[in-house]
């Protein structure tokens, strides 16, 4: 079995050096849990609706 993966952050925080749970990175690196897309730096839904912190620990 692999790892639990860490949820991404709600909001990018602007760091030049991305962290490893930014979510400008997983959506490049295609590891953003289904559903889920970033627009003006923060997570939301794919539908556009911002994503809170309870929905993603059920995504993740």
């Amino acid at each position: 079995m692999g790892k639990k993966r860490k949820p991404p952050k709600t909001e990018c925080c602007v760091s030049k050096t991305r962290c490893k749970r930014c979510p400008i990175r997983m959506l490049k690196e295609g590891t953003l849990p289904e559903g889920m897309t970033v627009k003006k730096r923060r997570l939301v839904t794919l539908d556009g609706k911002p994503v809170k912190k309870k929905h993603l620990a059920a995504r993740a």
